[in-house]
């Protein structure tokens, strides 16, 4: 363990980047604070984040909502760093697109204003998705980060949590283009499915995806035509590298594998024969939208190296699923 580094914020501090994120930040040596939606009724568990190694000395829990966006100011307040993971999260389309990107877009903005009157924040680094890149529209086999989805094309294609994807896509816009117009340094971080273990409570929705085979979830398999994929301590270690990263600018693609419906299936059945995995002619009935590679290159080229690869994604989710009595 490392020496004091200072303190960073990690908003959405109980999800599944946003807790490993933090377990992470512990152990390189920085204080953190870490915010959660208001808890009236206490249901919400953060054991979890308290019990983690040195947590008792370096870790404060903070009451914060993107629907007040001045609730950030308290805990961004003599922070060095801030790292943005707090998004609305509706893979159901219960609400209104247009509702979720307001509220996402609008506590964001009220995040990056808080960093900029805090005169302590050196940089940013906002989690965006892939999915802001992988519908752009253009018919390439690999994409980089000049490539923007488009909201006709999310419209058109439908995703899995189509209104996930419509405000991820414009709240990165705004978060960049509020960076370049007030001078607050600003690195957003595209991470594709995030697969591994995982110490939050809830079943984190893309290792749910992406053990569809196992799980026996058919309705999930049209979204695994072509799956990127970037362990989720990976993810952690690239958000520490662009905090610390002085020639870090701009967006950066995190994704480390691919996988086609058919590879997966051969994969699983190969190394885990105990699950009974879908046969490639079952999945050749399979209709759904193949989305594109995507590069790393300009966050390896920076010096990034991954750690993990697919073996490790899938062994470590599934050990933790079992643990957590979700397999």
């Amino acid at each position: 363990m490392e020496g004091h580094k200072g303190a960073v914020c990690v908003t959405g501090g109980t999800g599944y980047i946003g807790s490993w994120l933090i377990m992470r930040l512990l152990d390189q040596g920085y204080h953190v604070r870490t915010t959660v939606r208001s808890d009236p009724e206490h249901k919400k568990d953060t054991g979890f984040l308290t019990s983690l190694p040195g947590a008792s000395e370096k870790l404060q829990i903070f009451n914060a909502d993107l629907s007040d966006a001045e609730s950030f100011n308290a805990p961004i307040e003599g922070c060095i760093g801030v790292l943005h993971v707090a998004t609305p999260v509706d893979f159901e389309d219960k609400e209104p697109e247009d509702i979720v990107t307001k509220r996402s877009i609008n506590g964001a903005l009220g995040i990056l204003k808080a960093c900029l009157n805090s005169k302590t924040v050196k940089r940013v680094v906002y989690t965006s998705s892939a999915s802001t890149v992988l519908y752009s529209g253009n018919d390439e086999d690999e994409m980089d980060e000049s490539f923007w989805s488009e909201v006709d094309t999310i419209k058109a294609i439908k995703p899995l949590g189509g209104s996930y994807v419509y405000s991820k896509t414009l709240t990165e816009r705004a978060v960049v283009e509020f960076g370049e117009k007030h001078g607050l340094d600003v690195v957003t971080i595209i991470p594709s499915f995030v697969v591994g273990p995982f110490i939050c409570p809830k079943f984190p929705s893309s290792v749910r995806t992406t053990l569809a085979m196992i799980l026996g979830d058919n309705d999930q398999y049209k979204y695994l035509m072509n799956t990127p994929m970037v362990h989720v301590d990976d993810v952690a270690r690239a958000h520490i590298f662009l905090l610390e990263c002085s020639t870090a600018e701009g967006r950066y693609i995190c994704s480390s594998e691919i996988m086609t419906l058919e590879r997966m299936s051969e994969f699983l059945s190969e190394r885990y024969p105990e699950f009974q995995i879908p046969t490639l002619n079952y999945l050749k009935e399979i209709r759904g939208y193949k989305t594109a590679g995507l590069s790393s290159k300009k966050l390896l080229d920076s010096g990034f190296k991954y750690k993990y690869g697919l073996n490790e994604m899938f062994d470590e989710a599934i050990q933790c699923c079992k643990e957590m009595g979700f397999l």
